[in-house]
């Protein structure tokens, strides 16, 4: 296999020191604002900075999580945020919502962008959809086989990030 990379949740300053000090490559992490983990103590706009700087003076990347769908009166204030956090120099955004990555894609010029695992993707046509998108990333759906990784990797060429442990967190309704 070529190109590994340890990716370990950061849900607050703790979890985010010891990501580093136990060899994290990268980590994903949210802010107070449109996260999906709401319950936890999350970043916001005004430690992000700080931490980004310490994550790459460790030769860390920090993924942003934007993995909830967004209403139409969300927009500007998730831009505005998104314009603040690529200051900071976040190294990617990890969204769910396709408006919000078209968006995304159209106002900030080289953005890194990576599918949320929310998106529910597990096949080779889903994945071909975001990376014509602008997408360099997709974290497929927990669900997806081994064999229909290879052939999405083989196919489409992009990053593929996919959960090897941890809870799952699936939710369906109806």
């Amino acid at each position: 296999m070529k190109n590994i990379e340890i990716l370990a949740p950061a849900g607050n300053y703790q979890s985010f020191l010891s990501a580093i000090n136990n060899g994290a490559d990268a980590v994903y992490l949210g802010i107070d604002d449109f996260n999906a983990r709401g319950n936890i103590e999350n970043f916001n706009t005004e430690n992000l900075s700080q931490v980004v700087k310490e994550a790459h003076l460790f030769g860390v990347k920090v993924y942003l999580t934007l993995n909830i769908l967004f209403q139409d009166g969300e927009i500007e204030r998730v831009l505005d945020v998104v314009r603040k956090l690529i200051k900071a120099k976040v190294d990617a955004f990890i969204v769910q919502d396709i408006g919000l990555a078209h968006i995304l894609s159209k106002t900030f010029k080289g953005i890194e962008l990576h599918a949320s695992t929310q998106m529910g993707l597990q096949n080779y046509e889903g994945v071909e959809f975001v990376k014509d998108l602008g997408f360099s990333r997709v974290v497929l759906a927990r669900e997806t086989q081994m064999n229909e990784i290879k052939q999405i990797k083989d196919k489409t060429g992009l990053e593929i990030e996919y959960f090897v442990q941890g809870a799952l967190c699936v939710g369906y309704s109806g």
